[in-house]
């Protein structure tokens, strides 16, 4: 599968503030946000899950290459397998989970099995971190700008609260696209935020290259 841009902002964006100890990112794909988290953290342990055979393989193979293999680990899960024997309890839990919920099917089955949301719903996810979340934990997580309220309402009910959110457009004459959202167990005013991608086609904005510039060869 190709990097898309909704796992490069969540790898680059996710707040640190707590200096984690362990990840975990569930639904791990190739596994750019771990290996970004890695990167941008001092995580002794970082945990992945997939469920999909060529993404696990593609992410396993993505860890080992790196220079940070020796904090990597993916499982070959899925969440509510994963749930049963949980290793731990994590100071951060990552997801850029699978959202369209349109009555639409491509021919590429594992493409599907990425982009759909009953593959892993919201509300399988949070359920999931509530569990999972050290106490002083952060769950950060991008999502289509229309699921923001629901998301919100939905972590609520776990008390899970937003500590971050910052809403994504592609350019400044677009629509906001995405939220990049960030909770904890402290109920607090979020910081909120905007963040432009492009000025124009390939020209990016000053803001969304301080924040990857880490990340790219070329930027």
């Amino acid at each position: 599968m190709k990097i898309g841009t909704d796992g490069v902002l969540l790898g680059a964006w996710t707040p640190l503030i707590n200096n984690p100890y362990n990840i975990l990112d569930i639904g791990a794909g190739t596994g750019i946000v771990a290996l970004m988290l890695a990167q941008r953290s001092h995580a002794e342990q970082i945990d992945a899950i997939e469920i999909d055979d060529a993404a696990f393989e593609q992410a396993t193979d993505n860890f080992e290459a790196s220079p940070w293999n020796d904090r990597l680990f993916c499982f070959h899960a899925g969440l509510d397998e994963f749930m049963e024997e949980p290793e731990d309890e994590y100071d951060l839990i990552v997801s850029n989970p699978p959202f369209y919920t349109e009555n639409y099917k491509t021919e590429d089955e594992r493409r599907d099995l990425a982009r759909f949301e009953e593959v892993l719903p919201f509300e399988d996810l949070v359920e999931a971190a509530d569990l999972l979340l050290s106490e002083q934990g952060i769950f950060a997580v991008v999502i289509p700008y229309k699921e923001e309220n629901r998301f919100l309402a939905l972590a609520a009910s776990f008390e899970l609260y937003p500590l971050q959110i910052t809403r994504v457009k592609g350019n400044p004459t677009t629509e906001i696209k995405r939220s990049l959202l960030a909770f904890s167990r402290i109920q607090q005013t979020p910081l909120i935020d905007e963040l432009t991608i492009e000025i124009s086609r390939h020209e990016y904005t000053p803001e969304y290259i301080k924040l990857t510039q880490d990340f790219y060869l070329k930027m």
